[in-house]
């Protein structure tokens, strides 16, 4: 290639480039479409706003600014299309999907986020409450993806997978250097397809392959039983699409039982869709009780009120929280404290205080957006600080060890000692 050929090509790839990661930060700042249409058509932003604006707003200034200081990310990428070491190892594609990673993350917001595509998917394909793979949980121990457990009756048990299994290869591919996105996508695949796993195994010497046929996965996301003293036990492990239908069915066969009283373990729960919180909050107390109170920019606070009539209006309640419960599981457990509705058993919550909106990018990626924080009925703002428990309960290693759930055993116990 001449010169000139190299030059129209890095300069073509080099406005690319910058459309995209323009577009993408200005839909983060909230810049209209005409602001984006003059960067893309490519006119002297200065000159323009001089002629169409005689006298510059605040605004107007920030737009010339941001299109100067993008200006920069061209000059970076004509650098190091026309200089770095290995041209091979130049991905556009991921260079922008940094660049949009790091525009959010200068906000400072640890819940705006960038999310790549394959990360996205993953994250929306879960939040429907079923997905097509083996079946079972995994996390990333000292760098190796290590089943937590095989889901019941799912394609792994089947197989034979335990847990503590260490997943080293899929498919003849190793998974070094993989985090546990890119690993849980080579693993996942459609209904009927086969996966080979080489795992190692605690006991056995050399690593062995396991084939896997997979299937779709219905997300178990509630456990419901009675405990000893006619207590009703539900619980719940995140607010996902499928949390309402779950929840109510699971009410309607413990309350058939006239339980003295219902334990809801909302321990662990990370939270998810807002209006799943609002209408399981609804189970639990009467219709038009304020649940929450949406806060968001430049519009009047929104007010969320129990939607029906609840199963589970008058049974005697406590709700078991910890530092792993977050955001939807706050609001329902904050509104049933602050209503008087039960009482809060365990330990002080996560603390997050705020809604996001999921924009879904032309790419598959996705941009997740603070858009509101949200206030308790008594006033609260979660904003790191957690709910205070009514009943302060640690729990030890050594009782874990045990397999002994001590937070379980004083919400009964509370309970039954608060009959009315």
């Amino acid at each position: 290639m001449d010169g000139q050929s190299r030059s129209a090509r890095s300069s073509s790839a080099a406005r690319f480039l910058l459309i995209l990661v323009g577009a993408a930060f200005l839909l983060l700042v909230g810049f209209g479409g005409g602001v984006a249409a003059m960067w893309v058509l490519g006119p002297d932003i200065k000159g323009l706003v001089a002629t169409t604006q005689p006298q510059p707003t605040i605004a107007d200034e920030q737009e010339i600014a941001i299109g100067e200081q993008l200006g920069l990310l061209e000059q970076i990428w004509d650098i190091l299309q026309a200089e770095y070491i290995s041209p091979e190892q130049i991905n556009s594609q991921e260079m922008v999907h940094a660049a949009a990673a790091g525009f959010v993350s200068a906000l400072g917001d640890p819940h705006t986020a960038f999310v790549e595509p394959v990360r996205a998917a993953i994250i929306e394909e879960d939040m429907q409450g079923s997905f097509e793979g083996i079946g079972a949980t995994v996390e990333m121990r000292e760098g190796v993806l290590t089943i937590v457990r095989p889901l019941p009756n799912s394609p792994a048990v089947r197989a034979g997978i335990e847990a503590g299994d260490q997943v080293l290869e899929v498919d003849g591919r190793s998974l070094e250097g993989l985090d546990i996105m890119e690993a849980i996508t080579l693993i996942r695949g459609p209904r009927g397809t086969e996966v080979r796993l080489l795992l190692q195994r605690e006991g056995i010497a050399e690593p062995f392959l396991v084939t896997v046929t997979r299937d779709r996965i219905e997300v178990q996301i509630t456990e419901a039983r009675m405990l000893e003293g006619d207590i009703a036990y539900l619980s719940l492990s995140e607010f996902n699409a499928l949390s309402t239908q779950q929840v109510r069915a699971d009410l309607r066969e413990l309350m058939r039982q006239n339980p003295k009283g219902l334990v809801l373990d909302l321990r662990n729960n990370p939270g998810g869709y807002l209006q799943m919180a609002i209408e399981i909050a609804s189970e639990f107390l009467p219709r038009g009780t304020l649940v929450v109170t949406e806060a968001e920019r430049g519009e009047q606070n929104r007010e969320l009120r129990a939607t029906r009539g609840g199963q589970a209006l008058q049974v005697p309640l406590a709700v078991l929280v910890n530092g792993g419960s977050a955001s939807a599981s706050e609001i329902v457990a904050g509104a049933i404290q602050d209503h008087g509705r039960g009482a809060l058993v365990g330990e002080i919550t996560f603390g997050k205080g705020s809604v996001q909106h999921t924009h879904t990018l032309s790419d598959g990626s996705s941009l997740r957006v603070t858009i509101a924080r949200w206030v308790l009925p008594g006033g609260r703002i979660l904003n790191g600080d957690g709910l205070e428990p009514d009943v302060v309960v640690s729990t030890t290693p050594d009782e874990v060890a045990e397999g002994r759930d001590v937070q379980l055993e004083r919400a009964v116990e509370y309970l039954l000692q608060n009959q009315p």
